[in-house]
């Protein structure tokens, strides 16, 4: 049977209000999100512990049946707070600061090494950082709020959302415990050349309207060269090219796309020769993209 009353770091002789507070506390602190890997399993598994806890404990009925078969088979002999004590629990779990909360057998226990918590940041990076990777000097506060120079070191052909871990750069641990890790998410942002989707690069071409309708053939410039590329006769804006193993080159899968896509400008000054070819055409042509 599991000591819910240990599990909320509450007295067995705690208000309703006190389980809750402690319950609203300990979600939050235990929150799976704050944890990656190994860690965050057992964030889980102590969240459902102390919903379990809190379901049985928030409910008079249930809390008075479980009362009643804890002190028949598990807490003979077993000493509970003193009211000193119990008064020093409360004014702890209104602050927040259920760590204190804790009973005498649990505090002899805490010189055991404990590791300090993992924390978790992010940075953002252009697509040609991520793709050639790069020494990054960046700048946090440590526990104390001073500023605090590291440099991260971001391999090439990182991806969007991956996260680099920095050992021992996190909360400090306790009891001789080593400190936590830091965890830095890397946000790869788009530009106004590239665009990043997966690990396709989307880029624009840029065409006139005689290149568009008589065909052509253009550079296009990828991340790290340039490709040149057959226009199709009356190619529309909006259409799209794509060129393969022209695109982001990730360290753990194969190289991807370049994809252009066609945008027709319209020259906002003609010169009178083609001023007079303009109008030449708009006389003989039956063409009409409204009809």
């Amino acid at each position: 049977m599991k000591n819910y009353y240990e599990i909320l770091e509450v007295n067995p002789r705690a208000s309703e209000e006190v389980i809750k507070k402690a319950h609203q506390v300990l979600i939050k602190k235990y929150h799976p999100d704050l944890y990656v890997g190994v860690e965050r399993e057992k964030a889980e598994e102590k969240i459902r512990n102390i919903n379990e806890a809190y379901k049985t404990l928030s409910v008079p009925s249930s809390k008075r049946k479980y009362d009643r078969i804890w002190n028949s088979k598990f807490a003979k002999g077993k000493k509970a707070f003193s009211s000193k004590e119990e008064k020093g629990a409360i004014f702890n779990i209104f602050l927040g600061n259920v760590d204190n909360i804790e009973k005498k057998d649990k505090l002899s226990k805490s010189k055991n090494p404990v590791k300090g918590e993992n924390v978790e940041t992010e940075i953002n990076i252009s697509i040609y950082e991520a793709f050639y990777g790069l020494d990054k000097q960046i700048s946090l506060k440590n526990m104390e709020g001073q500023p605090k120079n590291l440099t991260l070191k971001i391999p090439q052909g990182i991806r969007d959302g991956e996260k680099i871990r920095l050992i021992g750069q996190g909360k400090p641990g306790r009891d001789g415990g080593k400190s936590g890790d830091l965890l830095i998410k890397v946000k790869v942002k788009d530009d106004n050349k590239f665009k990043l989707k997966g690990c396709d690069l989307y880029t624009d071409l840029l065409l006139t309207p005689w290149e568009a309708a008589l065909g052509t053939r253009a550079i296009v410039q990828s991340i790290d060269d340039e490709t040149k590329v057959y226009i199709p006769q009356g190619i529309q804006s909006g259409e799209k090219i794509r060129i393969p193993n022209k695109g982001y080159q990730s360290s753990k899968t194969t190289r991807g796309d370049l994809v252009a896509e066609i945008k027709i400008v319209v020259p906002k000054q003609l010169t009178q020769q083609e001023e007079k070819i303009f109008k030449k055409l708009n006389e003989i042509s039956n063409f009409n993209p409204r009809k």
